[in-house]
């Protein structure tokens, strides 16, 4: 029987893990006197593929920080997991970011926070965010897989081990085997409860036992608010694990996939979405760049005077011979007619959820459009939907009159056509001399 490793011992034993129980059986029970692995290769910390989507791995073990662990088991580190989908949010090129996770989990430690912040970068720049169980989200990976908006499992992938696990190895026994007798002098009557060097009291194990149940608590709200669900669901599933089909069965998946079929299927949804926007937006780009040329000046010919402004009247105008004569239409007030009010929200609250998710409808079109908004500040100083659209689009109908100006400079040091205006005039003083 192998013997226990005595570094991954004292990594991970009386630490709180939600770890898969199997896998951590192995990890520890990995023989002392064998050879270790090589240090992985650091891998890219995203890869984007074609449309735009970029895969984020999560591939091995869980843990607070980078240590030999990470080195020797590929394990990842919260920071440099929450580091890696922050830096594809931020790339430009990236529409939306999938998580590949094939994890048996990891230490409690630094977990919760990481979630949460994968919840807030979603939010921030407002691109999906998927998971794809291939072929492990457990315990902990299922609880960072949860944060997408949605959690597909391969066929044959497990998913759940929603569970917390503290390990105490009791070493008494091959320390008297090896003839070692180890003494502690302590102050503090718990300084050394849970020590690996003797049995485990009854004082200790109630004590590890009652901050494993407080973590599973958190850990089980955590997921249930990630996938819409209880609490009580969650904990029903007892820490069980559930393979393909029947994670779907039981609520911890939204379907079966591939990771192909996942990046073909958001980019079906993105492609989908462009072409509503194009036509939301596009007839009121143009109107605003009509309105913008019509103010510039133009020149006139020689002979030319400016045009004397039209009123409608009201008096019928005498018909041209062989033509029936016409009622005059009545002027149109100037300015597009009001639009028809809505009919107001019996519920303030849903009220609100309306307004707040126009909003940010209005965010994802601008970011899509290059034009930054924050829907968090509009809601806070009351900014309307209407308002807030007008903003983008006047912000793009600038850019773009910004761009037919630059375009239509003359080239350095290349004369201009003289005006017609200018010219008129030497033609006629040279005719007077």
């Amino acid at each position: 029987m192998p013997m226990i490793s005595a570094p991954a011992a004292a990594r991970l034993a009386g630490r709180p893990l939600a770890f898969a129980r199997d896998r951590l059986a192995a990890l520890l029970a990995f023989p002392a006197d064998e050879a270790w692995p090589e240090p992985r290769q650091e891998a890219a910390p995203y890869a984007v593929v074609d449309g735009g989507i970029a895969v984020v791995p999560v591939l091995g073990p869980l843990v607070a920080r980078n240590d030999w662990l990470s080195a020797l088991f590929g394990a990842i580190a919260y920071g440099d997991l929450v580091g890696a989908v922050a830096q594809a949010f931020a790339d430009q090129d990236v529409r939306a970011v999938v998580l590949e996770v094939d994890s048996p989990g990891g230490e409690v430690a630094g977990l919760f926070d990481a979630v949460g912040t994968l919840r807030d970068l979603k939010e921030r720049y407002d691109k999906p965010l998927h998971a794809v169980a291939n072929e492990a989200a457990l315990s902990a990976a299922y609880a960072v897989a949860s944060a997408a908006d949605r959690l597909i499992v391969t066929r044959t992938a497990e998913v759940g081990s929603i569970g917390v696990v503290a390990v105490h190895v009791d070493e008494s026994g091959a320390d008297k085997q090896a003839g070692l007798a180890w003494t502690y002098v302590f102050a503090g009557d718990r300084k050394v409860d849970g020590n690996e060097h003797q049995p485990l009291s009854d004082r200790a194990r109630a004590a590890i036992q009652a901050d494993v149940d407080r973590l599973h608590a958190e850990l089980c709200a955590i997921v249930a608010a990630n996938r819409g669900t209880t609490p009580e669901a969650i904990r029903s599933t007892e820490a069980a694990i559930y393979r393909g089909e029947l994670a779907v069965a039981a609520g911890l998946a939204d379907g079966v996939g591939t990771l192909e079929s996942v990046v073909g299927d958001v980019v079906a949804d993105l492609d989908r979405s462009q072409p509503a926007l194009t036509t939301l937006v596009a007839p009121i780009l143009r109107r605003s760049f009509a309105m913008a040329e019509d103010k510039q000046p133009k020149e006139k010919g020689p002979g030319q005077t400016d045009p004397v402004p039209q009123t409608p009247v009201s008096e019928p105008v005498e018909p041209k011979p062989g033509t029936p004569p016409q009622t005059p239409t009545p002027p149109t007030p100037a300015g597009d007619p009001a639009p028809p009010p809505l009919p107001p929200a019996h519920d303030p609250a849903e009220r609100y959820r309306a307004e707040y998710a126009e909003i940010a409808d209005v965010a994802a079109q601008g970011a899509r459009l290059g034009v930054s908004v924050d829907a968090a500040d509009a809601m806070r100083k009351g900014i309307k939907p209407d308002a807030l659209r007008r903003t983008v689009l006047d912000t793009l109908a600038e850019r773009s009159a910004a761009a037919d100006v630059i375009a239509a400079a003359p080239a350095p040091g290349k004369p201009t056509a003289e005006s017609p205006i200018v010219k008129r005039a030497r033609e006629r003083a040279a005719a007077r001399s």
